[in-house]
């Protein structure tokens, strides 16, 4: 017996050694100070997974701006100086942005490579995207939205009481169902032929979607999915529901979705079950960030008198210059983009409460070797090694945000009530100072789409109820550290409000 435990502890034992000798990368002149990590091919995901923010505060005070982790595997290069964030995105041609996301996306949603380069597609995603999500095409999709929203949140027959019941829901739940139900009827359309049940098939699919972002972080870092039973089976039902023969029948399905069916269908090689995964990734692209953030942007303006005041002041006035009158029985209300954009007080609302919940990782794969140049200095990057942003750190700076950690519905807003656009670090301007979306060519194409499709909730949310928390002091909920990465982070609670109709009878 103990000949075969000396045997298992010199086996132990010469892993451990071919570990420390060819596991380990050591640190060459010219490259950032390296953490490997005491975890072979984890090295410090652990750590970085409990606190993010905390673990590369405490590197970048060991070892200045720029240093190297590995993670799951790979060496990442953390950039921390936000003085620093334009000179990266120079360094572009060095990079690949593609590979990492094309990836995910393909082990997360089960289709073949979306790259061209792999031969199983020639759509262009991007360009896609920009033609469908920006410019003209925005404003059909905005309008879109503003009229499913309202067929939401408006009630098919007035109240004829003039005391209307408050009603009781967790925020956060409120929020997921009615930008859910809206978002998904913009983008996919409408079944004429089963009006009926329509919105029981949409709730069906918000469960669906629930089950299957659950677990997407595991995803993300390589998990396979069927690890996963009830994920994966949510996965596939609402795939199924977005496949072509499905999508013809619908009406006023999106110009971005049109665009894809036509091009998954002349373009590309894959079958039914894929096309419709690749639509599921729009879906989730669509939701999966745009509605926490909402609840952020409505909790945050519920819970200040003073955002709330300011709000609904600037949504009138906008009403009013629209030659609009308020009425629940009356026509929905429509505003063009340029009112939209024209509403610096609630894009200070939303930008201050994504600043305060967003935890994006900006990255980036070295196609080769190169030395990349920055303000601290110089540093020599290898081939498929990881530059990586992390926003959150700029956005909790107290030298760029004084008080990082309080909302201030203001902190957006210039001293003659305009959009602030200038913010300092060190004495020097800032070029990037609010980065929840991305940056350079990874920027969310949809970005302009998703904060319009929260300004109109909160315009909706004023005008037509009457708004309070349960509890007026309601402490912020914690941030849910599990979707550190993957862009704005949900509540690790949610919160108890309470809303009722206003009692408006002006004509529309």
């Amino acid at each position: 017996m103990m000949t075969i435990h000396m045997i298992w502890g010199i086996g132990v034992a010469v892993c451990c050694c071919l570990w420390l000798i060819f596991g380990i990368r050591r640190r060459k002149i010219g490259e950032p100070p390296l953490e490997n990590g005491l975890i072979p091919y984890l090295g410090c995901a652990l750590k970085f997974g409990v606190n993010p923010l905390e673990f590369l505060r405490a590197n970048q005070r060991k070892h200045g701006h720029v240093f190297t982790c590995k993670l799951m595997g790979k060496y990442v290069h953390f950039i921390t100086n936000s003085l620093s964030y334009h000179k990266v995105l120079c360094h572009g041609k060095y990079f690949d942005w593609k590979k990492f996301h094309y990836t995910t996306s393909a082990k997360a949603f089960g289709h073949r490579s979306i790259d061209p380069s792999d031969g199983n597609t020639t759509e262009n995603i991007n360009s896609t995207f920009n033609k469908t999500l920006q410019g003209k095409a925005l404003d059909a999709l905005t309008e879109a939205m503003m009229e499913n929203l309202q067929f939401i949140l408006r009630p098919p027959v007035p109240p004829t009481s003039k005391s209307a019941a408050w009603v009781t829901e967790g925020m956060y739940s409120f929020c997921y169902r009615v930008m859910f139900e809206a978002g998904y009827l913009t983008l996919f359309g409408r079944d004429l032929t089963m009006q009926d049940t329509q919105k029981a098939l949409i709730l069906n699919n918000l469960d669906n979607f629930k089950q299957f972002d659950k677990v997407f972080p595991a995803l993300a870092a390589g998990l396979p999915i069927r690890a996963f039973k009830t994920a994966h089976k949510a996965r596939e039902k609402l795939a199924e529901d977005l496949r072509h023969d499905r999508l013809r029948v619908r009406a006023s399905v999106s110009e971005l979705i049109r665009l894809r069916m036509h091009l998954n269908d002349t373009l590309s090689t894959f079958d039914d079950a894929e096309k419709a995964k690749t639509h599921l990734a729009v879906l989730w692209a669509s939701q999966a960030n745009t509605i926490p953030a909402t609840f952020w942007s409505l909790f945050q303006m519920i819970r200040s008198p003073e955002a709330m005041k300011a709000a609904a002041e600037e949504v009138n006035r906008a009403l009013e210059s629209a030659g609009h009158q308020l009425s629940v029985e009356g026509n929905p209300i429509h505003l063009n983009q340029m009112q939209l954009n024209d509403l610096p007080v609630l894009d200070s609302i939303i930008k201050e409460a994504l600043r305060l919940s967003s935890a994006s990782l900006n990255i980036r794969t070295a196609k080769e070797d190169f030395t990349l140049h920055l303000e601290d200095g110089s540093y020599n990057i290898r081939k498929d090694d990881i530059i990586a942003l992390y926003p959150q750190l700029m956005h909790l700076d107290p030298e760029i945000y004084p008080d990082p950690l309080t909302f201030k519905y203001d902190r957006y807003l210039d001293e003659n009530k305009k959009t602030k656009t200038t913010f300092y670090s060190n004495g020097i301007k800032l070029k990037y100072y609010y980065m929840p979306f991305g940056s350079g060519a990874t920027i969310c194409p949809g970005r302009l789409f998703a904060v319009q499709e929260i300004k109109q909730f909160l315009i909706l949310m004023l005008l037509y109820f009457e708004l309070e928390l349960v509890e007026s002091q309601a402490k912020c909920p914690p941030l849910d550290q599990s979707r550190v990465g993957l862009g704005i982070l949900p509540p690790l609670n949610d919160i108890e409000f309470k809303y009722k109709l206003k009692h408006v009878s002006m004509c529309g």
